[in-house]
């Protein structure tokens, strides 16, 4: 991208929980998504993309502030995100653009804006302290919200969901928004439509589910059984019960055909995005940036969900496409902390002045790869210090190598490249001697694991304490509550109908 061409309209659209492996973008011959395939194909496919921790809410503030979640304290899915933290939206909103929010963040605490200048739905979590776990306890499960092997059991067929209900209100409302942007406004807008699917639960349409037959569904292509798995595995393995709670292959073969089926309709959301952006007369002007917050094991080594850092549950796919995004595929390793600096590069192109970042980043920006240059940079960090440990679990992906680290823990190295089922642990191999101890003196160097243990726990018992007041009726919901106006929308008596016909009309006679 060249000064003086005008700023692009940002279109980000951002599922859960789906990894990359099952995308027809990313290789996958069974998995339909001809709506990012044919993003990917006129675009810029990241094959190295990493979140930044796998789980939800510590990815998305991760994401959103362009820092790790030691650096802001994100730790888990009930860790607040300050209102003291700056993310693209504040900054895009300095840089002239009109930012608006559809669909899940998962947003915990009073701020629920986090610089945008509007949120169109509401939140599909919680926003308080609820999730919040003990790090002291950390076999106890909760019941109440912790994955189990029930989800994959009663994965099928249903015709409506609560996650099918919110993720059409997410569609239709950032719809309705982009044809407003396309009526009302000359300046450029960041559209960000997060949707939940295809998280667990794995419950689809019939319309979804038909695209596949049955025995076209694929099985994990490398289950280990609980004895075999590394400390942390076995321990997420135990939490979520796949340890004690023995599936069988229909079980299995349903959830994944679900999951595929959820897959396709996020995908569809994905082509009405597009088609509303071709609609309004902006396809030239938009750059559209797909991704997720993290992936899902879905089976794989025998694990479900997320919540470590093998390739399945760590990787998600990441695709820009749109003016000045050149064709092609870029291997280096990067994540979700580089989408802030990229976004802003994006916005800067026509010489507007980026504002003085209010914190230091830990991102990099992915303009020159997005332009088909060179980066010498091949690095990803991950961090995860949430439920179903007690200690910070540690993740480096740089060039062909990933080190996972824990304390307590054997570490874990793999070459991804040539075993990308991480079926060969390497770090006891002497050929990779030199590397796994470059990597274990690496993390000594950039993590206290003792004091992040404590910061962690500290901020557990004060997030409990707080959750108990809560419930007992000390503070008013977090729970965002989008503001509407019904007397105002269409046609009423304070105005002619048709002055309001024609505001509405787009493109206008």
């Amino acid at each position: 991208m060249s000064k003086g061409v005008e700023q692009p309209n940002i279109v980000l659209i951002m599922a859960d929980q789906l990894a990359p492996h099952f995308t027809g973008a990313y290789g996958n011959s069974v998995v339909k998504t001809p709506h990012i395939d044919a993003l990917a194909a006129r675009g810029m496919r990241f094959d190295a993309a990493y979140c930044n921790s796998p789980l939800c809410a510590p990815s998305r503030f991760s994401f959103m502030s362009g820092q790790h979640i030691s650096r802001i304290a994100a730790y888990d899915n009930a860790s607040e995100f300050p209102a003291s933290i700056p993310t693209f939206a504040h900054y895009l909103k300095m840089m002239g653009y009109r930012t608006c929010l559809s669909g899940k963040m998962h947003f915990v605490g009073p701020d629920q804006m986090h610089g945008f200048d509007e949120r169109v739905t509401t939140d599909i979590y919680p926003s308080d302290y609820a999730w919040t776990p003990d790090w002291e306890l950390p076999d106890e499960r909760i019941d109440k919200w912790y994955h189990n092997m029930q989800t994959v059991k009663e994965a099928g067929l249903g015709a409506a969901t609560f996650q099918i209900d919110y993720d059409d209100e997410v569609a239709f409302f950032a719809k309705r928004r982009i044809f407003n942007y396309a009526r009302d406004e000359d300046t450029p807008f960041c559209m960000v439509a997060s949707f939940i699917h295809p998280h667990d639960p794995y419950v689809a349409r019939q319309e979804w589910w038909d695209l596949y037959q049955p025995e076209d569904i694929d099985m994990p292509a490398y289950v280990l059984e609980p004895e075999q798995h590394d400390g942390f595995s076995r321990r997420v393995m135990d939490g979520i019960e796949a340890s004690t709670i023995a599936l069988t292959d229909e079980e299995i073969r349903r959830a994944r055909h679900a999951y595929y089926a959820n897959v396709s309709y996020f995908d569809s959301k994905v082509g009405e995005l597009v088609q509303t952006i071709e609609e309004a007369g902006m396809m030239d002007q938009t750059i559209f940036i797909i991704t997720a917050d993290h992936g899902d094991m879905l089976g794989e080594r025998g694990l479900w969900y997320k919540m470590n850092f093998f390739e399945h549950s760590a990787r998600v796919p990441l695709v820009m496409a749109g003016p000045g995004i050149s064709q092609g595929v870029a291997s280096n390793p990067c994540s979700l902390v580089d989408i802030l600096p990229t976004m802003l590069d994006f916005a800067a192109q026509d010489g507007t002045e980026k504002p003085a970042l209010g914190m230091a980043i830990d991102g990099r920006s992915l303009m020159p790869l997005a332009n088909g240059k060179s980066d010498p940079v091949e690095e990803a960090i991950g961090e995860y210090c949430a439920e179903m440990t007690g200690h910070p679990v540690f993740m480096i992906r740089r060039g062909a190598l990933k080190y996972i680290a824990c304390e307590g823990d054997a570490p874990l190295l793999y070459d991804v490249i040539a075993d990308p089922m991480e079926t060969r642990n390497l770090a006891e191999d002497p050929a990779y001697a030199s590397q796994a101890q470059a990597f274990a003196d690496e993390v000594a160097r950039r993590w206290n694991s003792q004091e992040l243990r404590a910061n962690v726990i500290a901020t557990q018992k004060q997030r409990r304490a707080i959750h108990a007041a809560m419930e007992a009726g000390a503070a008013e919901p977090w729970d965002y509550n989008p503001p509407r106006d019904a007397s105002r929308e269409y046609v009423r008596n304070n105005m002619d109908w048709t002055v309001a016909a024609e505001r509405y009309r787009f493109p206008k006679t």
